[in-house]
C-alpha cells in the first residue's frame, strides 16, 4: 500500500513539472507576426498546418495586411475557435 502511494505520488510530482515546464516553454516563445512570417513558421501556430500558412500568406499578399488577430478569419478555414487558440501566439504589426 506504501509503495503504490509512493509510486502515485512520485507520478502525480511527474505530471505537474511536466506541466509546468511547458507553460515556462510558451512563455519563452515570441508571438508569430502573421503580416511577415514565412509559411514555415505560420505552420507552427495551432490549427494552423501548411496549406493554411499558403493561404494566410496569399491573403495577405491579395488583400493587405492584418489589422489584428481576428482579421485572420478572413482566410478559409480559420474561424473565431482557431483565431481564440493562438491569439496569444499572433502578432500583427507591419
Amino acid at each position: 500500500m506504501q509503495t503504490t502511494l509512493k509510486g502515485l505520488f512520485a507520478a502525480l510530482l511527474f505530471s505537474l513539472s511536466l506541466g509546468i515546464s511547458s507553460l515556462v516553454l510558451a512563455q519563452d516563445i515570441a508571438p508569430i507576426n502573421v503580416n511577415t512570417a514565412d509559411a514555415e513558421l505560420l505552420a507552427e501556430l495551432p490549427g494552423i498546418g501548411p496549406s493554411r500558412a499558403a493561404a494566410i500568406i496569399e491573403e495577405r499578399e491579395d488583400n493587405g495586411a492584418f489589422a489584428d488577430a481576428d482579421d485572420l478569419t478572413r482566410v478559409s478555414g480559420i474561424g473565431p475557435a482557431t483565431v481564440n487558440r493562438m491569439r496569444d501566439q499572433v502578432a500583427v504589426e507591419e
